[in-house]
């Protein structure tokens, strides 16, 4: 057999390890039945199985009996790593997830800048709308989540595999210190209307393909949340250290 050409299932394979990678097929999420699946990448139904085992022997995907193939709900099992739950719970460590926000959300405002495209445009514009409005009946984790899929988004717009699956292996933590955030901020007058400005500011930075600005567009941004709980924090502090002298 020639070396150099590869079997028609490992091609299939990589067809459908791609689609898991850039987000096409999602964890959780059930497979088209196999007679459309083997119409769509054009092979027969034994190539078809043999890639789906190969991929079921990687843990990417599980059959359930009688109900289909699913893209395996463990596929972000970083997520579920002890020592990232302990960090996501200790109240010290927020300002640290937020730096870190700063390299990871600047990198895919600026990647989706220089190469995203159109329809990514349109998705990011999308994503920005479907966040509950200030005073709808939708909670501070409603508005948190849907923030964790508006930065999903940027990072898919990015079309850095490395990037997208380092935020979806975050997505739960970035979500909790979003609503963390925002639990503090929410109190606040103006602090929604400046955070909903700055959102719209980076889309329109990476709308108009100018990479540097859509960087820092997001790192603007997180500095004005960093910026704003510590100084709420200070004031509170200060509050209760008054509040104790009084109690005395």
């Amino acid at each position: 057999m020639h070396q150099g050409r590869k079997k028609l299932a490992d091609v299939i394979t990589e067809q459908l390890e791609s689609m898991i990678l850039d987000g096409s097929l999602l964890a959780g999420q059930k497979l088209p039945p196999e007679r459309e699946l083997a119409a769509q990448f054009e092979v027969s139904r034994p190539s078809l199985r043999e890639a789906i085992g190969n991929l079921q022997a990687r843990g990417l995907i599980e059959r359930k009996q009688g109900g289909g193939t699913y893209v395996s709900r463990d596929i972000n099992a970083a997520v579920m790593d002890p020592l990232m739950a302990l960090i996501s719970r200790r109240p010290e460590t927020q300002f640290d997830l937020l730096e870190f926000r700063h390299a990871l959300e600047g990198m895919s405002a600026y990647y989706a800048a220089l190469r995203g495209q159109p329809e990514d445009y349109s998705a990011l514009e999308e994503a920005l709308a479907k966040l509950p409005s200030e005073g709808s009946s939708q909670s501070l984790r409603d508005l948190a989540e849907g923030l964790g899929q508006f930065y999903l988004t940027m990072a898919k717009a990015s079309h850095n595999m490395v990037l997208l699956h380092v935020m979806r292996t975050m997505q739960s933590m970035l979500v909790d210190n979003i609503e963390r955030n925002l639990t503090i901020l929410s109190k606040h007058v103006d602090v929604n209307d400046n955070l909903a400005a700055q959102r719209k500011t980076i889309v329109a930075a990476i709308a108009k393909r100018d990479p540097e600005a859509a960087r820092q567009a997001c790192n603007d941004h997180l500095a004005y949340i960093e910026h704003t709980l510590l100084s709420i924090n200070q004031r509170d502090s200060r509050v209760q250290r008054a509040l104790r002298r009084l109690e005395s």
